[in-house]
Order: C-alpha cells, then structure tokens, then sequence
C-alpha cells in the first residue's frame, strides 16, 4: 500500500526531495508521474523524463508568482492539472505520484485543500503519494502518513547568489 507525503516549510529542497524520492522509484522499476502545479518555467527536472523512461513529467502553470496575485488562468491550469493527476491517484495508474508545489496552489485558493482531501480518501491502494510546497494545510498535514518540514537556517541567497541552472532549477 501506498502513503502520503507532505514536504513543506520554508527551507530548500522539497522538490529537490520528492524528485529524488521519484528517481529512486524509477530505478528501481516502479511508474512515476510528477504534476508541477505554479510551475510553467523551464526547469532541468523537466529533461528527467528523456533519460529515466518510466517517468512522466507535466507542468500545470504559467510561471511562478509566490509573491503576485494570481489571475483566472492560472486558477484554470491549475484546476486542469489537478483534474488529470485526481484520476490517476483514483485509478492507481503509477506507482509513485508527485504533485509539485500543490500545496501554494491551495495556498493561493487555485484548488481548495478539501478538493484534495477528497481525492486523496478515494485514492487507490497502489500509489505513494507525495505533495510539496510551502504552507501545507493543517488537514493535510494531519491526513498525511509522513510529513517532512524543510527549515531555512541559512541560504546563499543571503549573500546575493542568484539561482543556479542544475542546482535550483
């Protein structure tokens, strides 16, 4: 049987762990599918897919806005990104199903935590289920089998080091 993750805080590297949790699961055989919700960028993880065939790689954004207001498309992206990945969860479709930066979406209101909440209660046995980004909702936190929260004590960007290509993104 499959379990539910939760990777947030305000730290580096809850993406950086799920991918690393989804490279594990490829290679050693198992389906993986990674939603990137926000997202619309291009980011090196997105080249995954050429190189690891068992890997499925979509984005459900136009771009980040952490700091902006979002507007109706990005809500509709959204929407449609967690319609599609909702069937697989329901359906059991991959072994391992990412569902990146979910938790700004519900933070931005693009999808309502009890949309999610939803789906995950019908999800079927099969998946391990990982969801990340900052401000995870309490009832996700709760629902969730294993929750990691990924601390900033420091970061170069304090310094004025801008992000890296293969490191950040």
């Amino acid at each position: 049987m499959g379990y539910v993750h939760v990777y947030t805080g305000n730290g580096k590297g809850k993406t950086t762990a799920a991918l690393g949790l989804s490279i594990r699961a490829a290679c050693a055989g198992l389906s993986v599918y990674i939603g990137q919700f926000i997202k619309g960028m291009k980011y090196s993880e997105l080249d995954v897919p050429k190189y690891i065939p068992n890997v499925v790689l979509e984005q459900y954004g136009r771009g980040c806005f952490i700091d902006k207001k979002p507007v109706q498309e990005d809500i509709d992206l959204a929407k449609a990104g967690f319609e599609k990945i909702s069937k697989y969860i329901i359906d059991g479709t991959y072994d391992v199903i990412v569902l990146d930066e979910i938790n700004i979406a519900i933070y931005f209101n693009l999808i309502k935590s009890e949309e999610v909440l939803d789906v995950l209660k019908k999800r079927h046995e099969r998946p391990e289920i990982i969801l990340t980004g900052r401000y995870a909702p309490k009832e996700i936190i709760e629902y969730a089998d294993l929750v990691s929260e990924i601390v900033e004590l420091k970061h170069y960007y304090q310094k004025g080091i801008m992000a890296r290509k293969g490191i950040e993104f």
